[in-house]
């Protein structure tokens, strides 16, 4: 029942934020980092230092990243290719610190339509903290797009599959 309060809560936190801009569907909105416990934490696998990256450029660090979410998420990756009509697309940029800790999130394309979507992408960002620390580069803003699906799958535009 407090996972559902949880949900909720963001839920209605994303509504409330997705109505604090400009009604232009490719508003960006930009996210303090909150102060909350999330699954990864919980369940004790939170604060497991990934392996470095050796990545030279952010584009080279987007590969990296993109990975580490995938290995936090092997249930909800979408299987092949993505379907022809996707529910959400959104494309984040992702602010870390010298050691992979996130510390603000920026909507560049969020996916107004989908308050959920926005959300739980933030929720997801914010468990696999930290990210892998870019050591040839120090901070680095990684973006990358997001490809969901109506049923919570998803893909990362640097490791998709395609779409049918």
């Amino acid at each position: 029942m407090s996972r559902n309060l949880g949900f909720a809560t963001a839920l209605v936190g994303a509504i409330w934020l997705a109505g604090c801009g400009s009604t232009s569907p490719t508003a960006p909105i930009t996210s303090p980092v909150p102060g909350q416990l999330s699954r990864a934490a919980a369940d004790g696998t939170a604060g497991k230092i990934p392996r470095p990256s050796v990545a030279a450029t952010p584009r080279d660090y987007r590969k990296d990243a993109a990975r580490h979410i995938y290995d936090g998420n092997k249930d909800r990756i979408y299987d092949g290719k993505m379907p022809p009509m996707l529910y959400a697309v959104g494309t984040l940029q992702v602010n870390l610190d010298t050691n992979g800790k996130v510390l603000s999130m920026h909507w560049m394309r969020a996916p107004n339509h989908a308050p959920e979507v926005i959300a739980e992408i933030e929720r997801t960002v914010l468990e696999a903290s930290p990210f892998p620390a870019a050591t040839r580069i120090g901070k680095v803003t990684w973006t990358d797009t997001w490809l969901w699906d109506r049923g919570g799958h998803f893909q990362l535009d640097t490791l998709t599959e395609g779409q049918l």
